[in-house]
């Protein structure tokens, strides 16, 4: 691992204590702050955080009082810290809607508009949660007398990074990608030749076997999510990363100290591509044995015959999903002859993974799924 060969051995000791224990129920508990993202993310990284908690240790999250999607009482078996910002849980909740409505729109100078509207809220967002946090001398000199031994964060969390710096601690980020690989390849140093690694936006319809036309396609794949990349990080996160170290910082180099990188997918889900010794996928972690369906879904699954039922997955921030997108679904699977039941995404509620992953494993369902965060 590039980083790890640069680190004093404070530092390398610590994360490989961190990774040898997680495979180790008979070792001495270790000492992890976890920093999660919203919705989807944070239901990824619970696994892993339960996970560490059955093996005896000892793990602290932390958040801001905005969140719209993490509320833990005291009773957990892990430590949840919450920082005061100014911002209020349901300016937080529009925002991320609007950051989601970016993709969703169906005109260019529609997106474009929300875009930087979006950009401008995002921005004070990111300024209010680092300062609560990075700012917060009560809560800095309380983490760092916690004695933490590594940090396990989601860049969804804006400056949780710097706050890795700042504790001086390795760190572990959770990623499931970026439009074109542009994080990975950019802050992560992964190569992604463009030649046969289809744009993550591109790969309904582009593989790794692709003709002249089609590179050229992906390449402005590349170059366009590139650019955007590098103006919404240079009008955001690289002025104040700047602003609050003072010194010259850019999102990449603090993102690039990540020791370990977590890709939420499986590797042969991939189209092949060279990939780093730091890069490890972990996708699937939310899979658990199968368990008995419910009477009222057993009876429905049994009553669709040989054709089956259609199982569609919309994520956790379903209710974004606007009323004619739904309206154009539900057409579609009133095409098909397998079986469904189709429920307004305003109205209806998110489905626990394990009760998903049950029904998955019916022998007559055809699953489709869009993630849309």
């Amino acid at each position: 691992m590039a980083h790890l060969t640069t680190m004093g051995s404070g530092c390398v000791l610590p994360l490989v204590a961190f990774l040898l224990l997680c495979g180790s129920a008979l070792t001495l508990g270790g000492n992890i702050l976890v920093l999660p993202g919203e919705y989807s993310h944070w239901l990824n990284m619970k696994v892993i955080v339960d996970e560490l908690l059955s093996r005896n240790h000892s793990v602290t999250l932390l958040t801001h009082s905005a969140t719209p999607f993490i509320k833990y009482p005291q009773k957990e078996n892990f430590r949840y810290l919450v920082f005061n910002i100014s911002r209020k849980e349901e300016d937080v909740k529009v925002m991320w809607k609007n950051f989601i409505n970016v993709w969703m729109n169906d005109t260019i100078s529609g997106t474009l508009s929300l875009f930087w509207n979006t950009m401008f809220d995002f921005e004070n967002y990111l300024e209010t949660v680092c300062e609560g946090m990075l700012l917060n001398k009560d809560l800095i000199a309380s983490l760092k007398e916690s004695n933490f031994e590594a940090v396990l964060y989601d860049p969804m969390m804006p400056c949780s990074d710097l706050l890795a710096e700042t504790l001086s601690l390795p760190s572990v980020m959770s990623l499931r990608l970026s439009p074109a690989y542009v994080m990975e390849r950019w802050c992560g140093q992964m190569p992604a030749p463009p030649s046969y690694v289809p744009a993550v936006a591109s790969q309904g319809h582009l593989s790794d076997q692709m003709n002249f036309i089609e590179r050229v396609e992906n390449m402005v794949l590349y170059i366009f999510n590139t650019v955007a990349f590098r103006l919404q990080v240079m009008l955001t996160f690289d002025r104040y990363y700047t602003k609050i170290t003072g010194k010259p910082t850019v999102l990449c180099d603090a993102l690039g100290k990540a020791d370990i990188w977590l890709i939420r997918t499986y590797w042969d889900f991939e189209y092949p591509r060279p990939l780093l010794p730091n890069f490890k996928f972990v996708g699937g972690l939310h899979c658990k044995p199968a368990k008995p369906l419910p009477k009222e879904m057993e009876e429905f699954v049994q009553s669709s015959g040989d054709d089956g039922i259609v199982v569609f997955s919309l994520g956790s921030m379903v209710n974004n999903l606007p009323k004619e997108r739904a309206n154009t679904i539900a057409s579609v699977l009133g095409q098909i002859p397998q079986k469904h039941e189709f429920v307004s995404p305003h109205s209806c509620i998110n489905i626990e993974l394990t009760s998903l992953c049950c029904l998955l494993r019916h022998v007559v369902v055809v699953l489709l799924a869009l993630e849309f965060l």
